[in-house]
Protein backbone atom coordinates (compact mmCIF):
# COMPACT_ATOMS: atom_id res chain seq x y z
CA UNK A 1 0.00 0.00 0.00
CA UNK A 2 1.25 3.41 -0.34
CA UNK A 3 -0.22 6.51 0.87
CA UNK A 4 0.01 10.66 0.16
CA UNK A 5 -1.64 12.01 2.97
CA UNK A 6 -1.71 15.07 5.40
CA UNK A 7 -0.73 13.84 8.78
CA UNK A 8 -1.53 16.35 11.93
CA UNK A 9 -2.26 19.61 12.68
CA UNK A 10 1.75 19.91 13.52
CA UNK A 11 3.01 20.56 10.61
CA UNK A 12 0.38 21.16 7.49
CA UNK A 13 3.14 20.95 4.85
CA UNK A 14 4.12 17.68 5.94
CA UNK A 15 3.28 14.80 3.64
CA UNK A 16 4.36 11.09 3.47
CA UNK A 17 4.77 8.14 0.61
CA UNK A 18 5.62 4.76 2.26
CA UNK A 19 4.06 1.45 1.99
CA UNK A 20 5.66 0.42 5.74
CA UNK A 21 5.53 3.32 8.38
CA UNK A 22 2.08 4.81 6.91
CA UNK A 23 0.11 1.53 6.29
CA UNK A 24 -2.12 2.14 9.42
CA UNK A 25 -4.98 4.00 7.58
CA UNK A 26 -8.05 5.27 8.32
CA UNK A 27 -11.06 6.95 6.93
CA UNK A 28 -12.62 9.85 9.24
CA UNK A 29 -15.27 11.93 7.54
CA UNK A 30 -14.50 10.81 4.65
CA UNK A 31 -10.71 12.17 4.61
CA UNK A 32 -7.89 9.94 5.37
CA UNK A 33 -6.55 10.39 8.17
CA UNK A 34 -3.52 8.84 10.27
CA UNK A 35 -3.67 7.62 13.48
CA UNK A 36 -0.54 9.36 15.69
CA UNK A 37 1.07 7.36 17.89
CA UNK A 38 2.98 9.62 20.79
CA UNK A 39 5.28 7.64 23.17
CA UNK A 40 6.63 9.12 26.06
CA UNK A 41 10.05 8.82 27.01
CA UNK A 42 12.87 9.83 29.90
CA UNK A 43 15.90 8.15 28.56
CA UNK A 44 17.85 8.14 25.16
CA UNK A 45 17.55 4.30 24.78
CA UNK A 46 13.95 4.19 24.72
CA UNK A 47 14.55 7.35 22.05
CA UNK A 48 16.47 4.61 19.96
CA UNK A 49 14.42 2.14 20.19
CA UNK A 50 11.33 4.28 19.04
CA UNK A 51 13.37 5.16 15.41
CA UNK A 52 12.78 2.12 13.52
CA UNK A 53 9.05 2.10 14.70
CA UNK A 54 5.88 3.46 12.92
CA UNK A 55 5.85 6.11 16.15
CA UNK A 56 5.14 9.70 14.99
CA UNK A 57 5.95 11.76 18.20
CA UNK A 58 8.20 11.77 20.86
CA UNK A 59 7.04 13.86 24.46
CA UNK A 60 10.34 13.92 26.10
CA UNK A 61 10.63 14.38 29.88
CA UNK A 62 12.72 13.20 32.99
CA UNK A 63 11.41 10.84 35.50
CA UNK A 64 8.53 8.93 33.91
CA UNK A 65 8.06 7.46 37.91
CA UNK A 66 6.41 11.30 38.43
CA UNK A 67 4.35 11.63 35.65
CA UNK A 68 7.16 12.98 33.58
CA UNK A 69 9.08 15.94 34.31
CA UNK A 70 11.25 18.23 32.12
CA UNK A 71 14.04 16.81 30.65
CA UNK A 72 17.63 18.47 31.01
CA UNK A 73 19.10 20.90 27.46
CA UNK A 74 21.46 17.89 27.38
CA UNK A 75 18.77 14.99 26.73
CA UNK A 76 16.66 17.50 24.47
CA UNK A 77 19.59 18.21 22.17
CA UNK A 78 20.95 14.61 22.03
CA UNK A 79 17.58 13.86 21.47
CA UNK A 80 17.28 15.67 18.09
CA UNK A 81 20.87 15.28 16.84
CA UNK A 82 19.92 11.45 17.06
CA UNK A 83 16.67 11.89 15.08
CA UNK A 84 18.32 14.34 12.77
CA UNK A 85 20.72 11.87 11.88
CA UNK A 86 19.00 8.67 11.52
CA UNK A 87 17.96 7.98 7.98
CA UNK A 88 14.17 6.73 8.75
CA UNK A 89 11.63 8.23 5.64
CA UNK A 90 9.25 10.24 7.96
CA UNK A 91 10.27 13.01 10.90
CA UNK A 92 10.09 11.64 14.34
CA UNK A 93 8.64 14.46 16.22
CA UNK A 94 9.99 15.70 19.43
CA UNK A 95 7.79 17.57 22.22
CA UNK A 96 9.31 18.41 25.92
CA UNK A 97 6.74 18.47 28.50
CA UNK A 98 7.53 21.36 30.80
CA UNK A 99 6.94 20.70 34.35
CA UNK A 100 9.16 21.13 37.00
CA UNK A 101 8.11 19.42 39.54
CA UNK A 102 6.03 16.33 40.53
CA UNK A 103 2.88 16.55 42.70
CA UNK A 104 -0.46 18.94 41.61
CA UNK A 105 -0.51 21.40 38.65
CA UNK A 106 -0.57 24.84 40.75
CA UNK A 107 2.51 26.63 40.13
CA UNK A 108 3.77 29.79 42.18
CA UNK A 109 5.18 32.42 39.89
CA UNK A 110 8.53 31.48 40.67
CA UNK A 111 7.71 27.94 39.02
CA UNK A 112 6.28 29.97 36.17
CA UNK A 113 9.23 31.66 35.77
CA UNK A 114 10.95 28.75 36.03
CA UNK A 115 9.08 26.87 33.13
CA UNK A 116 9.42 30.05 30.96
CA UNK A 117 13.06 29.86 31.41
CA UNK A 118 13.04 25.93 30.59
CA UNK A 119 10.81 26.91 27.39
CA UNK A 120 13.96 29.74 25.75
CA UNK A 121 16.56 27.24 26.71
CA UNK A 122 15.11 24.41 25.16
CA UNK A 123 14.10 26.32 22.09
CA UNK A 124 13.66 25.30 19.34
CA UNK A 125 11.58 22.18 19.35
CA UNK A 126 8.71 20.73 17.83
CA UNK A 127 6.43 21.59 19.92
CA UNK A 128 5.78 21.65 24.08
CA UNK A 129 3.65 20.19 26.58
CA UNK A 130 2.36 22.30 29.40
CA UNK A 131 -0.40 22.55 31.81
CA UNK A 132 -0.91 25.15 34.97
CA UNK A 133 -4.46 25.10 37.09
CA UNK A 134 -5.75 27.30 39.46
CA UNK A 135 -6.84 26.38 43.44
CA UNK A 136 -10.44 25.64 42.27
CA UNK A 137 -9.51 22.95 39.91
CA UNK A 138 -9.66 25.64 36.29
CA UNK A 139 -6.90 26.19 33.64
CA UNK A 140 -4.59 28.92 35.00
CA UNK A 141 -4.97 30.95 31.53
CA UNK A 142 -2.56 34.04 32.99
CA UNK A 143 0.35 31.07 33.27
CA UNK A 144 -0.61 29.39 30.50
CA UNK A 145 -0.84 32.33 28.05
CA UNK A 146 2.90 33.50 29.50
CA UNK A 147 4.06 30.34 28.35
CA UNK A 148 2.79 29.84 25.24
CA UNK A 149 3.72 33.45 24.33
CA UNK A 150 7.29 32.62 25.09
CA UNK A 151 6.96 29.28 23.31
CA UNK A 152 5.70 30.68 19.98
CA UNK A 153 7.92 34.09 20.41
CA UNK A 154 9.65 32.58 16.92
CA UNK A 155 6.92 30.67 15.81
CA UNK A 156 3.63 31.41 16.11
CA UNK A 157 2.17 28.06 14.53
CA UNK A 158 4.35 26.05 17.03
CA UNK A 159 2.08 22.69 18.50
CA UNK A 160 1.26 23.23 22.17
CA UNK A 161 -0.04 20.30 23.90
CA UNK A 162 -2.07 20.34 27.77
CA UNK A 163 -1.13 17.56 29.63
CA UNK A 164 -2.65 15.51 31.76
CA UNK A 165 -3.55 18.56 33.91
CA UNK A 166 -6.46 18.98 31.91
CA UNK A 167 -7.44 15.53 33.95
CA UNK A 168 -7.55 17.28 37.12
CA UNK A 169 -9.82 19.48 36.39
CA UNK A 170 -13.30 20.43 37.90
CA UNK A 171 -15.26 21.39 34.63
CA UNK A 172 -13.67 19.19 31.49
CA UNK A 173 -15.80 21.04 29.02
CA UNK A 174 -15.41 24.40 30.08
CA UNK A 175 -11.80 23.52 30.10
CA UNK A 176 -11.65 22.50 26.51
CA UNK A 177 -13.42 25.77 26.08
CA UNK A 178 -10.73 28.01 27.53
CA UNK A 179 -7.66 25.95 25.71
CA UNK A 180 -9.52 26.56 22.51
CA UNK A 181 -9.53 30.10 23.01
CA UNK A 182 -5.68 29.97 24.12
CA UNK A 183 -4.60 28.61 21.02
CA UNK A 184 -3.66 24.96 22.24
CA UNK A 185 -3.54 22.26 19.27
CA UNK A 186 -4.28 19.18 21.72
CA UNK A 187 -4.86 17.77 24.84
CA UNK A 188 -3.79 14.27 26.68
CA UNK A 189 -6.44 13.04 28.66
CA UNK A 190 -7.52 9.58 30.52
CA UNK A 191 -10.76 11.35 30.13
CA UNK A 192 -10.74 12.12 34.11
CA UNK A 193 -10.12 8.91 35.06
CA UNK A 194 -7.03 6.80 36.09
CA UNK A 195 -6.63 5.17 32.85
CA UNK A 196 -7.89 5.78 29.21
CA UNK A 197 -9.80 2.61 29.23
CA UNK A 198 -11.90 3.63 32.50
CA UNK A 199 -11.81 7.36 30.53
CA UNK A 200 -13.12 6.24 27.50
CA UNK A 201 -16.88 7.24 27.39
CA UNK A 202 -15.57 10.62 28.54
CA UNK A 203 -12.94 10.93 25.99
CA UNK A 204 -15.82 9.62 23.41
CA UNK A 205 -18.03 13.06 24.81
CA UNK A 206 -15.14 15.24 24.44
CA UNK A 207 -14.46 14.12 20.83
CA UNK A 208 -17.84 14.87 19.76
CA UNK A 209 -18.34 18.11 21.89
CA UNK A 210 -15.32 19.76 19.96
CA UNK A 211 -14.53 18.72 16.58
CA UNK A 212 -11.88 21.60 16.19
CA UNK A 213 -9.45 20.46 19.34
CA UNK A 214 -7.11 17.27 18.67
CA UNK A 215 -7.36 15.16 21.54
CA UNK A 216 -5.02 12.09 22.28
CA UNK A 217 -5.81 9.38 24.82
CA UNK A 218 -3.08 8.67 27.03
CA UNK A 219 -2.85 6.66 30.70
CA UNK A 220 -2.49 3.04 30.52
CA UNK A 221 -2.58 2.23 27.27
CA UNK A 222 -1.87 -1.19 26.09
CA UNK A 223 -2.44 -4.45 23.69
CA UNK A 224 -5.02 -5.57 25.77
CA UNK A 225 -7.18 -2.36 26.06
CA UNK A 226 -6.21 0.02 22.76
CA UNK A 227 -8.88 -1.38 20.41
CA UNK A 228 -11.95 -0.72 22.94
CA UNK A 229 -10.48 2.86 23.52
CA UNK A 230 -9.79 3.06 19.69
CA UNK A 231 -13.88 1.89 19.25
CA UNK A 232 -15.29 3.80 22.02
CA UNK A 233 -13.60 7.19 21.35
CA UNK A 234 -13.18 7.04 17.81
CA UNK A 235 -9.83 9.07 18.51
CA UNK A 236 -6.78 9.86 16.10
CA UNK A 237 -3.93 10.03 18.78
CA UNK A 238 -3.06 8.12 21.26
CA UNK A 239 -0.32 7.74 23.99
CA UNK A 240 1.46 5.29 25.68
CA UNK A 241 5.04 5.08 27.03
CA UNK A 242 5.40 1.10 25.78
CA UNK A 243 7.33 0.33 28.37
CA UNK A 244 9.64 -3.00 29.49
CA UNK A 245 11.75 -3.84 32.19
CA UNK A 246 15.34 -4.58 31.17
CA UNK A 247 17.93 -5.77 33.55
CA UNK A 248 21.19 -3.66 34.38
CA UNK A 249 24.74 -4.05 33.03
CA UNK A 250 26.42 -3.68 36.42
CA UNK A 251 28.28 -6.91 37.26
CA UNK A 252 28.33 -5.32 40.91
CA UNK A 253 25.10 -4.72 42.71
CA UNK A 254 25.05 -3.13 46.41
CA UNK A 255 21.53 -4.69 47.62
CA UNK A 256 21.22 -2.39 50.72
CA UNK A 257 21.22 0.60 49.23
CA UNK A 258 18.76 2.49 47.54
CA UNK A 259 19.10 6.10 45.80
CA UNK A 260 14.98 6.79 45.76
CA UNK A 261 12.07 4.27 46.88
CA UNK A 262 12.60 1.43 48.61
CA UNK A 263 10.09 -0.99 46.86
CA UNK A 264 12.43 0.03 43.62
CA UNK A 265 14.92 -1.97 41.85
CA UNK A 266 17.56 -0.02 41.34
CA UNK A 267 19.40 -2.41 38.92
CA UNK A 268 16.36 -3.07 36.62
CA UNK A 269 15.52 -0.25 33.80
CA UNK A 270 12.41 1.20 32.33
CA UNK A 271 12.84 1.12 28.30
CA UNK A 272 10.75 2.14 25.53
CA UNK A 273 10.47 -1.54 23.85
CA UNK A 274 10.07 -1.52 19.76
CA UNK A 275 7.78 -4.83 20.28
CA UNK A 276 5.30 -3.03 22.30
CA UNK A 277 5.16 -0.10 20.01
CA UNK A 278 4.95 -2.21 16.92
CA UNK A 279 2.46 -4.69 18.67
CA UNK A 280 0.29 -1.28 19.36
CA UNK A 281 0.67 0.20 15.97
CA UNK A 282 -0.54 -3.18 14.34
CA UNK A 283 -3.53 -3.68 16.71
CA UNK A 284 -4.43 0.06 15.04
CA UNK A 285 -4.03 -0.91 11.79
CA UNK A 286 -6.36 -3.74 12.26
CA UNK A 287 -9.15 -1.87 13.96
CA UNK A 288 -9.07 0.10 10.89
CA UNK A 289 -9.25 -2.68 8.45
CA UNK A 290 -12.41 -4.28 10.15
Amino acid sequence: RHCMCYISNDQPQLKYESSFQFSYLSIFTSSLVITIMEVCIDNIKSLENILPTPAIRVELCSSLLEGGLTPSHGFHSMARRLVQSNSRPDPLLIFPIIRPRGGDFLYTTSEVSIMKRDIMALSPADGFVIGCLTSNGGIDVESCNELIKVAREKDLALPITFHRAFDMCKNPFEAVRILEKLGVNRILTSGTYPNAYEGRFMIRDLVQEFPNMTFMAGGGINKDNLNDILETTRIKEFHASARSSYPSDMSFKNDKCYMGQSNRDEYSLLLTSQEKVMELTQIYEHYVRT
